[in-house]
Formats: C-alpha cells, structure tokens, sequence
C-alpha cells in the first residue's frame, strides 16, 4: 500500500459508507513513548490504552520531527485498531496511529479537540 502525504494529491476513488464502517478509527491515550532507534525510518514506540473493550495496543509512530517522548504520555491520539498486526523489527505494531503532514512533510498527530472516552470511535 503506497499512502501520499502530498495534500495536492487527488482524491482516492469512490468507496461506499459500508466499507468505511469497516474502517475500526477508535481514539485512545498514550500510557508510554520509547526510543525506536533500530527502525528503519526514525519512530517511536507508543503503547496506547484504548479503553476496557480494546485494551491496550502498541504502535511504532514516524513522529520524531514533531514529537518528544516526553511529550506524548497522556495526549490523546486516533488509530486504526482493526488493521493486521505489522512487524517492525523487533517490534510488533499493533494499530496504526494517524496523522496529516505538516508544511515540511512530517506528521502531525491526529486526535479530538477535547478529551472523549477511550475507546470512542469515529463516525
């Protein structure tokens, strides 16, 4: 899967409302951030709490250039929880925390103006 960061792309083909519902967007809070200094593009290692019905899931996030580890505990983030798990090195990713670019390119997280319960989901 190739995914265009360029906001002068065009736009993706037509899909139904039926497979966007399969699309499981939930929000969740970081508990932990951590170096990722073995990955191949610069990451960081993101253990998010997605509310009692999901748990717990970790992720590896290409975030470095916006984000300081210390700065990511308790920030609430969104993410795909229903993707297959992904290898990472040594590291097993489990969601796929999103995010937009930023001018230069770089991610920039993407969550809720205002805090919502663990585990929401998007709709």
């Amino acid at each position: 899967m190739h995914l265009n960061h360029d906001s002068a792309a065009p736009c993706e083909p037509e899909i139904s409302f039926e497979d966007f519902l399969k699309v499981d967007i939930r929000i969740g809070t970081i508990l932990s951030a951590e170096p990722f200094p073995e990955a191949r593009k610069p990451a960081i290692k993101l253990v998010i709490d997605f509310g009692p019905v999901i748990g717990l899931r970790k992720s590896s996030a290409q975030i470095t250039e916006n984000y300081s580890i210390e700065t990511l505990p308790g920030r609430q983030v969104a993410a795909v929880v229903n993707f297959p798990r992904r290898q990472i090195g040594r590291f097993m990713s489990e969601v796929l925390t999103l995010g937009f670019a930023d001018d230069a390119g770089a991610v920039m997280l993407f969550a809720p103006d205002k805090p919502v319960p663990d585990g929401s989901r998007l709709f």
